[in-house]
Order: C-alpha cells, then structure tokens, then sequence
C-alpha cells in the first residue's frame, strides 16, 4: 500500500467513527500527512477536501442517540446492544411522524436519520465505541487531551513520555540487541500485568468465533493459530485453579483480536521495554543486573506459569514483565531492524493503524520479548528480543495491552 493510500485509509477510519472533525485535527491530519506519510501539504489538503469529512465540532454518538457513557460502564456487549437499539428505534420513530419539518440543527429529517443510523452502528461496535469514548486528536501537546475512561484504566500504569536507552551491550554477545540506541516515545497506559486467563474466558464468552477450536469447521481453524491454541482449556474453560495464571497457548492473532475487543493494542516493542526497564537504564532486569528466584518465575522451577502479581514489581509497578510469559507486541520482527530503525516512536513493520487495520492479513513473524518460566536467566533479560509466526501459540507465551495517550 502506497503512503497515501495508507493516508487515505487513515482519513476513511476517521469517517466510521465521526463524518466531522475539527479544525485542530484537521490540522493534525496534514501534519501526519507529511510527517509519516512523507506527502505534501498541497497534496493531502486535496485528499482531505475530497474526502467529505466535515470540518465541525466532532458528533457525539452518545449524544445523538440520548445515552449516557457512564450507563455503559458495568453492561455486557449484549446489553449495550438492546440499550442502543432501543434508543435508536424510539429516535428513528420519532423521526418518521414528524415529517417535513426543518429540524433546529439544521438537517432534514432524513439527515437525521442517516445520523442515527450511524450512531447505532458505531456504539454497538466495541471498537467505535471505544473510539467515541477517546476522541481521536491530534492537537498541539498544550491542549488538553479527553481523559482516557477509567474503566480502561483500572490495572494499568501510565508510562510517561520521554527518552530511553533501548537494546543490550555489547558484553552480552546478541547481534539482534544491538546497538544501544537512543528512543523517544509518547506517553502510554500499559497493563500492570499479563492478561490472566479468567480475563480472556470473557473474551471468548463474548466473542463465540474466538471458542477453542472443536473440530475443522471453526472459522479460524490452523489459520489464526497452529494447532494449539487454548490447549490447555478444557472445551472453553480454563483449569480452575489457573484463573490469575497469565494465559498462554494464544497466537498473535488471538491476543490481537482481544486487544481491539478491549479498546486497547499490543504495545509495540519499544514501548514493551521502556515499561520493562521501569525508568532503568544499562541494566540487564528490570530490577538492576542481579537475578535470583524471588524476583522471577524462570528456569523451569515451577514447571508452568504462576500467578501475576507473584513477584516484586519493577520501578514503574508494572509485574512479571520478564519470566512466566513471554508477550506479543505488534512489530514485525526483524533481527536487524535496530541498525535502522527511527527514534521517535519506531515500530518495524508498518505503521500501527496499518498493522492493527489489517492483522489478520500478516503471515510474517512477530515480536516476542520478556521470557517465560522455561527460560534461562540469559533469556528473560529486558533486553532480550525473539520473534515467531502469528500462529504460533505455546505453553509459554502470552500478552498485555496498552493505550497510547490523547489517542
């Protein structure tokens, strides 16, 4: 996909979630335009006026349909559902019997009811949804950015924004590590812990084609995992006394699909071992350069996974940020890429929006970093770095997510 190509699908995701922006971030828009996707000003006015985004006060969904964010906090997908409908039905009704009558805001009636049509599909998706929650913004970091919704929020640390160290020394003897380079990254929330396998069961409850495979006819069969995804379920339950266990056997794609159901991401691998390093610099753990078993789960000494929380959090309170799984991130993995790669923000492979819209399309290794509770001490360093295919789904791996500020 061309720059702008990937610019023009970026501006047709603005349109699922709102068909107006406002002046700030349309100005946004054209400095990312040249910043990321190296087109010209002249250019990318031009895609944008052809776009039919309107330059306005941004529509609130919410707003459009009469609901409140807040009612949506403790529902499940279901709920929500029957709550938007309703809501829909009863608007769209009313609608109809009033007829030809100009409306106070200006739009027909039958603009109106494209409008909640809109807003119907977009709040009963999780993704838009999450979308109408935190506006997408790309103003001057001066102004205030919406607050991310506290829901999102419970279990995560805020990593702020700044420079860091990134990739191991020389004494350690691993090309892929190498060099020590300078990274600068925005600010992120990033799970406190692993995604632990009660949390995913409610994934799967919510999200069917996501069940254990049970025979060749599931929609996903070998080509999202390898075979062994959720192997150690039983049928769509975990083992009972693994609930706050990380959960593992899951492939990139399936800690990708959870991570858009939750209105999250996997961090990139840059932001993994920021988090990881906990505000430490030139230092192998993410505790300082000693090991010894109270600080990890590694080295096979509890043949298996053991509950988050478990061990001594790292200087940002983030746990279990190397040992008892390794973690998906979403770049591409390349074993060069840190001879090349850039110092704001950098992730290999794409773009995040390119790489998150179209995960289910890569067939290319993924980034893994952390080790796991098989591991050497060796192999669970910060700076240590793995890749495998996005179908790969073993006893050891798993995930946490992030939210990117102001995003």
């Amino acid at each position: 996909m061309s720059n702008r190509d990937e610019f023009i699908s970026l501006i047709t995701e603005f349109k699922t979630v709102s068909p107006s922006i406002s002046e700030e971030q349309r100005k946004g828009l054209l400095r990312r335009a040249v910043q990321q996707f190296d087109i010209d000003v002249d250019e990318a006015v031009e895609i944008l006026n052809a776009s039919g985004l309107i330059i306005g006060e941004r529509i609130d969904y919410f707003q459009v349909l009469g609901l409140s964010r807040s009612e949506f906090e403790n529902l499940n997908e279901s709920e929500i559902s029957d709550q938007v409908i309703a809501a829909h039905k009863s608007r769209y009704s009313a609608s109809l019997e009033a007829g030809g009558r100009p409306r106070a805001d200006g739009r027909t009636e039958e603009q109106w009811r494209t409008l909640l049509n809109q807003a119907r599909d977009a709040l009963i998706d999780p993704q838009q949804r999450y979308s109408q929650h935190i506006t997408i913004d790309f103003e001057e970091e001066t102004v205030e950015k919406p607050p991310v919704p506290l829901h999102l929020l419970e279990a995560m640390v805020l990593i702020p924004a700044g420079e860091f160290k990134m990739g191991g020394s020389d004494d350690e003897g691993f090309r892929d590590e190498m060099p020590v380079h300078d990274v600068n990254l925005d600010a992120f929330y990033i799970d406190k812990y692993p995604v632990t396998n009660e949390e995913f069961k409610e994934f799967v409850d919510a999200n069917p084609h996501w069940d254990k495979p049970r025979g060749f006819d599931k929609f996903f069969s070998f080509n999202y995992h390898d075979g062994y995804y959720l192997h150690h379920w039983e049928k769509n339950n975990y083992p009972r006394e693994r609930a706050d266990h990380p959960v593992v056997h899951v492939s990139w794609y399936a800690a990708m699909a959870y991570a858009q159901w939750k209105g999250k991401r996997l961090p990139t691998e840059a932001e993994w071992e920021k988090a990881a390093r906990g505000g430490l610099n030139d230092q192998k753990y993410p505790w300082g350069n000693e090991i010894d078993a109270g600080k990890a789960n590694y080295h096979k000494r509890h043949q298996q996974t053991t509950p988050i929380g478990r061990y001594p959090a790292n200087g940002y309170g983030l746990y279990d940020m190397v040992g008892n799984v390794w973690e998906w991130c979403l770049d591409e993995w390349d074993k060069s890429y840190y001879a090349f790669s850039s110092y704001d923000n950098p992730i290999s492979g794409g773009s995040i929006e390119s790489i998150v819209r179209n995960y289910t399309a890569s067939k290319v290794l993924h980034v893994l970093r952390g080790g796991s509770w098989y591991n050497t001490v060796e192999n669970i360093r910060v700076a240590k770095r793995s890749g495998a295919v996005p179908t790969y789904a073993n006893s050891n791996i798993g995930f946490r997510c992030v939210i990117p500020v102001g995003s």
